[in-house]
């Protein structure tokens, strides 16, 4: 039985299906963009297209998305199309052709405000129990579609399982000022602490997550780099977040000096994966303690996966000031 991949031309859609075409899985995959890794040609908002690719299907995992980089360049309307309607007709398709399995690639930008801690107060402990508040029409619409994968659960008993996953794209940061002040490795080496997630470890999370489904039901899940922090760090990574890690990592002063990188002085959430570890049996590779291995042996941090999707972007122009337009 056939596992469909939409997204198939992005980052992550890419990855999985390099992935399972590796590991001779049969495969398809859908997107908008004619791609090595596209099979079907078509949109996810095109109810007739999403019907025709369900011969055979045995589980869906559905990484097409409007992203925050499109926030800025498309209306809300397209973020609805995409990420709400869209959705929808993958989940009554796949509900209609007895599909055992659909995965849906989430975001942590569905906590969006709630990570706003003020001046001087500890940074959040972001959990599945938080309540999402999302910031923008990117984290509403993916929080819309997670709302829609629940009800298809009980209302169709597809099972469904939501995964919130943190930063995994390659490119800069959106933020200038993060641009300046960090090289490129050095600001997604940091955010491995606390926010970030390389995209073999994306990758093995949905292959778990297809794989478990009918027996979880419906369940959402963080997925993002184990980070090294506890509860008892939150205040102090808001006042001196280099002196917590220095304190537990004691030679990262020595080797993050010898490329002339620097630690964050502060951080103002940590994104725990305790429960999708715990019942997905997810084992993420890279974290911050695989960075520090690679910096003593002078290897790239990046798994070989990361390195063989690259960066593709998000549009077709390239911007001067940026990698992307930022929403004001």
């Amino acid at each position: 039985m056939t596992i469909l991949v939409t997204g198939s031309a992005g980052h992550l859609g890419e990855a999985i299906l390099r992935t399972l075409r590796a590991r001779g899985y049969p495969v398809r995959g859908i997107d908008l963009k004619p791609s090595p890794f596209t099979d079907a040609v078509g949109s996810i908002v095109d109810r007739g297209f999403v019907r025709r690719q369900m011969g055979g299907v045995s589980a869906i995992i559905h990484t097409a998305t409007l992203h925050k980089p499109h926030v800025a360049t498309h209306g809300k309307q397209d973020f609805v199309d995409t990420n709400v309607t869209g959705t929808l007709n993958l989940l009554e398709a796949a509900a209609s052709a007895g599909v055992r399995s659909f995965v849906f690639t989430s975001t942590t930008s569905a906590f969006g405000s709630q990570l706003r801690s003020g001046a001087g107060q500890a940074a959040v402990w972001v959990t599945e129990d938080l309540l999402p508040v999302p910031k923008n029409i990117y984290g509403t619409t993916k929080l819309m579609a997670e709302t829609l994968c629940e009800l298809f659960y009980r209302e169709r008993a597809l099972p469904v399982v939501v995964l919130r996953t943190s930063r995994f794209f390659p490119e800069d940061d959106d933020d200038p000022a993060m641009r300046s002040a960090y090289t490129l490795e050095n600001a997604q080496a940091n955010e491995l602490l606390y926010r970030r997630l390389d995209i073999a470890d994306a990758v093995s999370a949905h292959l778990l997550a297809a794989e478990r489904a009918p027996k979880i039901g419906f369940a959402r899940y963080i997925v993002s780099a184990t980070s090294p922090f506890e509860p008892r760090h939150l205040a102090a990574l808001a006042r001196d977040a280099a002196g917590v890690v220095r304190e537990l990592y004691p030679d990262c002063a020595q080797l993050y000096a010898a490329r002339g990188w620097n630690l964050l002085p502060e951080i103002d959430r940590v994104y725990v994966n305790e429960r999708a570890r715990r019942e997905l049996g997810w084992r993420p590779e890279f974290d911050f303690a695989h960075v520090l291995s690679c910096l003593r042996d002078g290897r790239d941090f990046r798994s070989a996966l990361a390195r063989e999707v690259g960066a593709k972007g998000y549009h077709d122009a390239v911007f001067d000031d940026g990698p992307y337009p930022v929403a004001p």
